[in-house]
């Protein structure tokens, strides 16, 4: 992407930053919309339902891309489609990796075991890189309150060629509970059994009380993001987006 480029979307996610930095989730969300054309990018995991459901409020056929990798707990495909439903979200784009790229490089369902950034990267970056070609930015469930590269996270933030919004960076984990509550949304089956952040089957495992939310994920190594929200070179196209 062009230099120029580059500055250009900085300056408008910095704008954006700085309009919305205080303002309600849902204002946020509303605003992300008008940007140009948006997607929400949902893992359907542990507090994705609260995202989501402020989706269904004001946009319920707005694109919501999920990342199928192949390795997902079969509770968390079951609760996708649940959620789905319910929350009336018309557009749920199943997105997988490319065949020919498990094929060469994961033939056995076993690169997790010994490379775990190969594995993410054939599994869920280049999947989502592709998808999101179609698109001026999109919108994440990242909270501060995740700890590690969240704990400084912005409301807008310029992501290659792409704005990303993250609405609900301010909201506390009392917060994501109290909202599921008032509207009687359904929890993810495996929080009931100690998960607190839910990937792939084999690189997650459950939390004991007073660890870091993120800790069963990739546990016993010094990898915390699978790489899809890691500063870098994009492939997207330098689209504009709309004010």
């Amino acid at each position: 992407m062009p230099l120029d480029a580059h500055v250009l979307i900085a300056a408008r996610a910095a704008a954006l930053n700085a309009e919305l930095a205080d303002a309600p989730a849902e204002a946020i969300l509303v605003r992300a919309l008008g940007t140009g054309e948006i997607a929400m990018v949902s893992s359907f995991g542990a507090e994705s339902v609260v995202l989501l459901h402020l989706l269904s409020r004001v946009d319920p056929a707005r694109p919501v891309l999920f990342l199928e990798t192949g390795m997902l707990f079969v509770e968390t495909l079951a609760y996708q489609t649940e959620v789905a439903e319910i929350l009336g979200l018309t557009d749920i784009r199943i997105i997988r990796p490319d065949p020919a790229d498990t094929f060469a490089h994961d033939p056995d369902g076993l690169l997790h075991q010994s490379d775990t950034d190969t594995c993410c990267a054939i599994r869920k970056v280049k999947p989502l890189e592709l998808a999101l070609q179609a698109f001026d930015g999109w919108i994440t469930g990242r909270k501060r309150h995740h700890g590690g590269d969240r704990a400084d996270l912005a409301v807008v933030e310029a992501d290659g060629a792409a704005l990303k919004f993250n609405p609900l960076a301010a909201w506390s984990r009392e917060d994501i509970a109290a909202h599921m509550d008032a509207h009687a949304l359904p929890r993810h089956p495996l929080v009931a059994k100690g998960f607190a952040s839910i990937g792939c089957a084999p690189c997650t495992e459950s939390v004991l009380p007073g660890e870091d939310m993120r800790a069963g994920r990739w546990r016993r190594t010094e990898k915390t993001e699978c790489g899809i929200h890691l500063d870098g070179a994009r492939i997207w196209p330098a689209r504009p987006c709309k004010d």
